[in-house]
């Protein structure tokens, strides 16, 4: 059996999963694939109970489907990210990007379309975990609290995790920021989606995935479709956007003032949402 990973908070303990998935063959699959990980893991068969299990287990991820009884799977997302915000990976029946999109604004940090590989699910799930554990990391130091990206009117805080657009908060997940943050690492470079799924989601074995697909268009619908651009077999690319003041800025005198980012709430970066 494989040595159990470690949580991000203890370091010493088993990852805890609480699977919420309404067919008893599937939940058994994915429990026992998980346990064979070395991973501690609590089933719940529909959406009431699911909330009831996440709020006794206080779990580190969870597997959530969305087609549930009693309530589905977006409002277990709903009340669970209010309760104590905790990665979701939500599982669909359906090839369906506006369920993907919708999942991604309730709190989802990643979905899958079944049927589905018990390899690719933990392989993501594990992605996750990493994710968890870098946004644990040791907090930036003076100098990169003062640093921010700046592309136009988009400005995005690095340290601080924030984003505004044309001057207004713009409040992404941690997974979309983390996507963000890599496409402004090489403005106006193509980046393809492998590259940017090793990157972001730490996940090197990926034909065929649709997340980054549905992630960019999460994005777009947050900041803007003009943001990044889409080239087509390849991947995608971060659009310097146009600065609307810039004309005005530039005949009269500079100000050299930075935008004011202080005003805005930072996102709670153990979880995989917001």
């Amino acid at each position: 059996m494989p040595t159990p990973e470690k949580t991000a908070a203890t370091g010493d303990s088993p990852v805890r999963v609480v699977v919420i998935e309404d067919e008893p063959t599937i939940t058994r699959a994915i429990a026992d694939r998980l346990t064979a990980e070395g991973w501690e893991v609590s089933t719940a068969l529909d959406g009431p109970s699911g909330v009831r299990m996440v709020a006794e287990v206080r779990p580190d991820v969870v597997v959530l489907d969305v087609m549930l009884p009693g309530f589905d799977g977006l409002e277990v997302c709903r009340r669970i990210q209010a309760d104590e915000p905790v990665p979701v990976l939500m599982l669909t029946a359906r090839d369906d990007e506006t369920d993907m999109l919708v999942g991604l604004g309730v709190g989802a940090d990643d979905y899958m379309t079944k049927p589905f590989s018990m390899r690719e699910l933990v392989a993501r799930l594990k992605a996750l975990l990493r994710r968890v554990r870098r946004a644990g990391a040791p907090a930036p130091t003076e100098a990169e609290k003062q640093e921010a990206l700046e592309f136009g009117d988009l400005v995005i805080d690095r340290a601080g995790r924030r984003v505004m657009r044309a001057g207004e908060p713009a409040h992404l997940t941690p997974t979309e920021f983390d996507l963000l943050l890599c496409l402004a690492s090489a403005p106006g470079t193509v980046l393809t989606r492998e590259q940017l799924l090793a990157d972001v989601w730490d996940w090197v074995d990926a034909t065929g995935t649709r997340t980054v697909d549905s992630h960019v268009k999460a994005l777009r619908r947050k900041l803007g479709a003009d943001l990044v651009r889409t080239v087509h077999g390849v991947g995608y690319a971060l659009e310097i956007p146009e600065d609307p003041e810039a004309g005005a800025a530039a005949s009269g005198p500079s100000s050299g003032t930075a935008p004011d980012l202080s005003s805005m709430a930072t996102p709670n970066l153990s979880t995989g949402d917001s």
